[in-house]
């Protein structure tokens, strides 16, 4: 029946004695079946405009949010024996606590008095110094001392050529007096003898004027030898002034590269004391680093040379050590196509290895056991796989990260992206698009963005 018209006759009419009702009534599992296909058909053109959230899917570990915070080795700064350790594996330490003992292995440190020893010597070196200066100041006493010396010694000089000058005019004087004496005296001969000629005087009186004449040219010759004496004497001064004046300057010259040698001197016992105080100080120091001590809070984790009276080199590390406050974060790798999409401040979803999730990966509020991130740094270059990593910190708004997460821990991360719709995420799908690219309102501006 094609119930066609408004009046049946199903209830006039017993179908059950006719085959033929029976040949073209559907059944009612058919009937079912219909009804479902409708029902799926309209609930898949539904789901298709139902929106749907692009994210970009990447696996990554746990680690720390801060360098800082993450795991690191203590090393032995300088060279020595293990005697002694004061901690175990898994056991927490605070800052300043001895982790292990070292004893000295190099034969130059071995003297236990060595820092005693070293004291004795900058003392003796200070008081070296001490002696160059006391030294330093006497040759600079002596030098002023000399100086004053010359000065006097100068003076004196000075007057002794005038008091030669004087005595020099005096003799000249003389000299003169002598000359003319003795012109006075020649002329009175000849008068006295052209008087004796003319009988008007006796000879005596010739001869009397002769011998006067004679002593009158010894002293002429006594004056005169005494005015070149005079010039001599001043010459003679004159000559010793220059030459005092240069014996001082050389005596002067002399202490005073003395002095210069004593302060050199000096210079250089302060240099060995400077050396001896730096020597001190490391050998304090070296002191300091046999005991090792935690440098913060943590856990001890590993030990690498455990055995007593194993010897370690410089820089060699004895264990390792966790910190016991973490902040941590998520490092993530992703392909250079999607680099593009992502922000810092974008929205992560994660599934933690250890920690039983259902994933619903277009609708993220949807999935039970997920952990809420958001991206805190991008890496500018890409690694040796050709991966760029991004640091996702937790999203402090949302639910908190397991208190029992360590670092090392594996996770896999979904950054989400673009809300679309289900019929275009499929066409993306099936043309092999990359997700829409777009900018996260809740990112930040470039200029603040924090690059890794």
């Amino acid at each position: 029946m094609l119930n066609i018209s408004e009046i049946s006759i199903d209830k006039k009419v017993d179908t059950d004695k006719y085959q033929s009702f029976s040949k073209v009534d559907l059944p009612a599992a058919a009937r079912m079946f219909g009804s479902w296909l409708l029902v799926t058909f309209f609930v898949s053109v539904v789901i298709l405009f139902l929106p749907w959230t692009q994210n970009i899917r990447a696996k990554g570990k746990v680690t720390t949010l801060t360098p800082d915070q993450r795991p690191q080795m203590i090393h032995s700064t300088i060279a020595g024996r293990i005697e002694k350790w004061y901690v175990r594996e898994g056991q927490l330490v605070r800052k300043g606590d001895t982790i292990v003992f070292l004893s000295e292995t190099k034969t130059d440190y071995f003297d236990p008095s060595l820092l005693s020893r070293t004291a004795a010597q900058i003392a003796a070196k200070e008081n070296s110094v001490g002696a160059y200066n006391s030294k330093a100041n006497a040759l600079a006493q002596q030098i002023t001392a000399m100086r004053s010396e010359l000065k006097f010694k100068k003076e004196q000089l000075v007057n002794k050529i005038m008091q030669a000058r004087l005595k020099a005019e005096g003799d000249k004087n003389d000299f003169s007096a002598a000359v003319t004496d003795l012109e006075t005296e020649q002329k009175q001969l000849l008068r006295t003898e052209e008087m004796y000629k003319e009988g008007l005087t006796p000879l005596t009186a010739v001869e009397n004027k002769r011998l006067k004449l004679q002593q009158t040219q010894a002293k002429k010759i006594s004056a005169d030898n005494k005015y070149r004496t005079s010039l001599n004497e001043i010459e003679n001064a004159d000559l010793q002034l220059k030459g005092i004046e240069n014996e001082y300057q050389g005596k002067i010259a002399k202490t005073e590269s003395e002095k210069f040698s004593t302060l050199s001197d000096r210079l250089d016992s302060e240099v060995n004391v400077q050396k001896l105080k730096n020597q001190y100080s490391n050998y304090e120091l070296r002191s300091a680093f046999y005991h090792i001590v935690a440098p913060r809070d943590g856990y001890i984790t590993k030990v690498m040379t455990p055995g007593i009276g194993e010897t370690v080199k410089e820089g060699e590390a004895i264990v390792s050590i966790v910190p016991a406050d973490l902040n941590l974060a998520v490092e993530m790798f992703i392909d250079p196509i999607d680099l593009p999409l992502a922000n810092i401040g974008a929205p992560v979803r994660f599934i933690f290895d250890g920690w039983p999730a259902f994933i619903f990966s277009g609708w993220p509020n949807a999935s039970v056991g997920t952990y809420a991130g958001r991206i805190f740094a991008i890496e500018n270059a890409a690694d040796e796989k050709g991966q760029y990593r991004i640091l996702v910190a937790p999203d402090s708004a949302q639910v908190a990260w397991p208190s029992a997460l360590r670092p090392g821990s594996g996770a896999q991360g979904m950054a989400l992206l673009q809300d679309v719709a289900v019929w275009y995420e499929l066409w993306r799908q099936l043309n092999g698009f990359p997700p829409d690219f777009y900018k996260n309102p809740m990112a930040k501006e470039t200029s603040k963005e924090t690059k890794i």
